[in-house]
Order: C-alpha cells, then structure tokens, then sequence
C-alpha cells in the first residue's frame, strides 16, 4: 500500500523530503511505527521529525499519522489495528484497558435485558445447543461450548465453514437452540443456519455488533456486543464477558441441578489417576 503525499509545501530540507518520500512509498509501515522506530529508520533525529510534522501542518507526529492514514485509506485488517493504535497513549497496556472498559459499558447501555433474559430462557428450555463460529469466533464458540457442557447440556460444535456445517446443523432439530456469532455480517454459513432453521425447527440465538439487523438477518434472539467501530481493532473482551453472563445466569436459573452437575463433574475429576495433569478452571 502506497500513497501519495500532499504537494510539499516550498522550504522543505533534505531531511524532510526524505521523511516525505518514505511515507509515500511505505505508508503501512509508517502507520505502525513510533516516532523514535522513524528515527531510527530514516537515521534522522526525532526532533527533525517533529518539524516535518509542523511544517505540513500538524500538530505533531500522531496527527501527521492520522492525516496519512485518512488519505491513504486503508482498509482490512491493517487499517484496524493502526487506527486503534493511532488512539492509544503512550502507556499502551493502561490505554488498551481502558479501551475495554469503554467497551463493556457501552455493551452495558444497549444490550436489551429483556433479550438477555430471553436467550437464558432458551439456552435452559433446548434440548441439544449447537454453536457456530467462523475465523476468530471459533474461540468464543468453543468457549461457549465449554462453559455449556460443564453444566449438564448437550452441544454440538457445528464446523465453521463450507458446506460441513451440514454434518452439523443436521443433527438440530425442533426444541434445540442454534447459536451463533454474526457481529459485523452474517457470514454464508449463518445465513444457511437461519434459513435451515424455518424447516428444521429450531431456534436461533446470535451475537451480533449491529444495531441494525435487516429481517432476513435477525436471528430469533440477538444479542447486541459492542466491539468498537469499524476501522478499529475488534477485541473480543466484551463478547467473552457477556457470553460468560450468559453461563452465570444460566446457572442461577438451573438452581440445583446446576450445582448438582458441577459436583458430579468435581468427584469425576477427584478420581483421576494422580500423578497425571488435571483441568482445574
């Protein structure tokens, strides 16, 4: 990815023409770097850097990255990760908390309580819950499936892609619960599941970060997760949070059959063989 830098202002030194060039024919590169990786780079002091930055007009490094970015017009995955890093401080991990803290609550504000009641509702009514995730929600539907199982219910990890998601979604019938993780788009596999759905029978509960989702899109029950915008990095912080709620609550409705299962796996894993590794979370 390559841009074109703006017209050089009359005045500009060698060193600033240097600077110039660079951006222009490694625009990702520079997206990603601090002003001291630049330095080193272009074997040009910082303080160099910091004039070029004024000279075109601004501010200072961060917004010359946000100006090159904007018109480089990046997109994909690169274009998100630089742009959250354009928003962070220099205590990088105390930002990138934050960060998640912002998305939690912003979760916190639009997730319907009354859907949320719903979906646990339909998570302790099914009678088999079947879990599709694609690329990176392939995690949280095998974290899903983990929590789900140490409860006592039935789940089936439906394959994430192609047309072995059939092998899968075959095995769901009317009763069951299909759940599944369309935050930014409903994938060609989700659009199968909810099109399956009508002659199969079952359910369908999906995580989604739209707050619009048009009618042939709409699981029956959607969760809203708010995830950050679009050309930021997606974290998964909030969808795992909420997912674990889900569990949480889905415990507290199951009353004593739910600790009943969790102590019976607890004797189970009490009798393991000692000396051999154990799963203790």
């Amino acid at each position: 990815m390559t841009m074109k830098f703006p017209v050089m202002p009359p005045g500009f030194t060698r060193a600033e023409r240097k600077i110039a060039e660079y951006i222009s024919a490694h625009t990702e590169a520079f997206l990603f770097m601090g002003i001291a990786q630049l330095s080193e780079t272009l074997q040009l002091s910082e303080a160099t850097i910091s004039r070029f930055a004024r000279h075109v007009g601004c501010s200072d490094f961060k917004e010359l990255k946000k100006v090159v970015m904007d018109q480089a017009a990046l997109q994909g995955p690169a274009a998100k990760v630089a742009g959250t890093l354009l928003g962070e401080e220099e205590d990088f991990l105390a930002g990138w908390i934050r960060r998640q803290q912002l998305y939690l609550e912003k979760t916190l504000e639009e997730l319907d309580r009354e859907e949320f009641g719903r979906a646990v509702e339909a998570l302790a009514a099914a009678g088999s819950v079947h879990i599709h995730g694609k690329n990176a929600s392939g995690s949280l539907a095998g974290l899903l499936m983990f929590r789900l199982r140490r409860l006592g219910i039935r789940v089936n990890l439906i394959p994430s892609g192609g047309t072995e998601i059939f092998e899968g979604l075959s095995q769901a019938k009317e009763g069951d619960l299909v759940v599944m993780f369309s935050f930014s788009k409903v994938s060609a596999e989700g659009k199968a599941i909810l099109e399956w759905s009508r002659e199969a029978g079952y359910r369908t509960l999906s995580f989604t970060s739209r707050r619009y989702v048009p009618d042939e899109e709409r699981a029956d029950l959607n969760l809203f997760i708010y995830r950050g915008e679009e050309q930021e990095y997606h974290s998964a912080a909030a969808p795992a949070a909420v997912l674990d709620a889900l569990v949480l609550a889905l415990s507290r409705r199951l009353g004593a059959e739910s600790g009943q299962k969790l102590d019976r796996l607890r004797r189970m894993k009490k009798s393991f063989p000692p000396g051999r590794s154990q799963e203790t979370n």
